[in-house]
């Protein structure tokens, strides 16, 4: 079952359209007026797995308000303007059906934005971290705005019920995030977070992509005999749609080629056009009673051009920002979906690699410099924390290698405890003036390095043992170290400490040698 969920998640850009043409014969043949009891349910299985993957904690991370600011502004501001004028202008008939569809497009304008936002930020390696919080502040924000900005704008056009519609918002958007976060934590404690992340994350979203075929096949067998008797209602619709898609791509490629860096441009862009036509569906089919269903099919219709505009997108993607500086591992294309809220999945099983906490173990070196670059990297990639780890040998072994004599029989415990203490307090301090220095350069090539002084491991021991023992304890998916590149043929090659290292841990090691 979940292949073939997969499978359709994985060509919404078609199935959604066909989903639509079953619907159209479905509800010409037969009486559909029964099937509105369906949906309720279909829109809980089209926004539930949605919440399940939702990374509300990378809302804390980073450091970029700038750009967040301004996404929620257009988002807020410009683009429920535009979905407001666009309908008035090219949606203003007098048949009644044109002020709905004029309402739908209004609901697609104040709702941002869906979770395909992460997935095609990804494929168009932008930032991904920046586009998971464009998500939960567009999902907040919006379910919030929405009753009263449609109050405003539309009530004229329509009796807009603003406390109905909060209702509606707490069930459909609300009652699912916090059954969806419950279920996450509840996961990771029983799975545990790797297998967790690795291997059932992933069955959720396609169970959105059902519900999102299933509430396109409702939304047009419930009108299907109006729009056969009518189909150049179909035309009429997808026209206001394309030019409000279209305006809102160009403007944004302008104030993200001005305003920001490559990464944060391409998040900026798919925040804002990646419109939550999941949440808006759910509101046209719950929330306006009959005319809902007229509302509903406009917004059924975005779902193609919201897809195809944005596939065309990414193949442009490299015209307008320009290629990423940084070579990064070939991902699947996304998932096609509006409620993919997790990593690309191209794959199932462990063949995904799921790196959320990287351990860069640090002497302090030029070649630590070097190696800070790969983690930074990685964790950037990856959107995961990176922890740096340096570990102070210990002086009385030390002193008691270089001058041949037993020294640990010469000094009680509390004595070399003492003494270790005050080389970690010292280490402690030159880690943080280290870390300060390198964070200033790493994050002038590499933005929202998920390194920061508050990540820092400072112990006492041998740096093999200690660093094995620190990776496994702390549940690290990989381990990122520089090699000085001394000692013996293999020690020669990678440095005794990354040496041992690899020999000793059960966690992937990248050992990254000076350029």
């Amino acid at each position: 079952m979940i292949k073939a969920l997969t499978y359709i998640q994985k060509n919404l850009v078609w199935t959604i359209p066909v989903s639509m043409g079953f619907g159209l014969i479905f509800g010409y043949l037969f009486d559909t007026s029964s099937l509105k009891q369906l949906i309720i349910p279909v829109t809980f299985i089209m926004v539930y797995p949605m919440m399940v993957t939702l990374h509300v904690k990378s809302v804390f991370k980073g450091r970029d308000l700038k750009l967040q600011t301004i996404t929620q502004v257009i988002n807020f501001v410009f683009i429920p303007l535009l979905a407001f004028f666009i309908g008035k202008m090219m949606l203003s008939g007098q048949d009644p059906k044109y002020g709905l569809w004029a309402v739908g497009l209004f609901l697609i304008g104040v709702l941002p934005t869906s979770g395909m936002t992460i997935s095609w930020t990804g494929f168009a390696k932008g930032s991904k971290e920046a586009a998971i919080k464009m998500v939960v502040f567009g999902l907040i924000i919006g379910s919030l705005a929405a009753p009263v900005y449609t109050k405003v704008f539309m009530g004229a056009t329509i009796d807009v019920n603003m406390l109905h519609m909060f209702k509606q918002i707490a069930i459909f958007v609300f009652l699912p995030l916090v059954v969806g976060l419950l279920t996450q934590t509840y996961g990771k404690k029983k799975y545990g977070r790797k297998d967790w992340n690795e291997r059932i994350k992933p069955k959720f979203p396609p169970f959105s992509a059902l519900g999102v075929v299933l509430i396109a096949f409702l939304a047009m067998s419930l009108k299907a005999r109006h729009i056969i008797a009518n189909p150049g209602d179909i035309f009429i619709i997808l026209l206001p749609l394309v030019v409000f898609y279209l305006v809102s791509y160009v403007l944004l490629t302008f104030v993200g080629r001005f305003l920001f860096n490559r990464e944060d441009a391409i998040a900026m862009v798919f925040g804002v056009v990646m419109r939550d036509l999941s949440i808006a569906l759910a509101i046209a089919m719950t929330a306006f009673g009959k005319e809902g269903l007229t509302i509903a099919l406009l917004i059924s219709l975005a779902y193609i051009i919201q897809i195809q505009s944005a596939a065309w997108y990414v193949k442009f993607v490299n015209v307008m920002f320009g290629a990423p500086k940084t070579a990064a591992p070939e991902k699947p294309q996304p998932d096609a979906t509006e409620d993919s809220q997790t990593e690309d999945v191209g794959f199932s099983g462990s063949v995904i690699v799921d790196i959320k906490k990287i351990l860069f173990a640090t002497d302090l070196s030029l070649t630590a410099r070097h190696a800070v670059k790969y983690a930074c990297s990685i964790g950037n990639q990856y959107n995961a924390s990176v922890y740096a780890v340096h570990v102070v040998p210990d002086i009385l072994d030390e002193y008691s290698s270089g001058a041949g004599v037993n020294l640990l029989e010469k000094m009680d415990k509390n004595e070399r405890d003492a003494l270790n203490r005050d080389n970690i307090a010292a280490a402690k301090k030159a880690m943080h003036k280290r870390m300060r220095i390198t964070s200033q350069k790493v994050l002038s090539e590499i933005p929202h390095c998920p390194l920061s002084e508050n990540r820092i491991i400072v112990t006492a021991g041998d740096p093999v043992d200690e660093i094995s023992k620190i990776a496994r304890e702390g549940s690290f998916d990989l381990i990122i170290m520089g090699t000085h590149g001394h000692g013996e043929f293999e020690k020669m090659m990678l440095g005794s400490t990354a040496s041992g290292v690899m020999s000793k841990s059960t966690i992937p090691v990248l050992v990254a040698r000076p350029s």
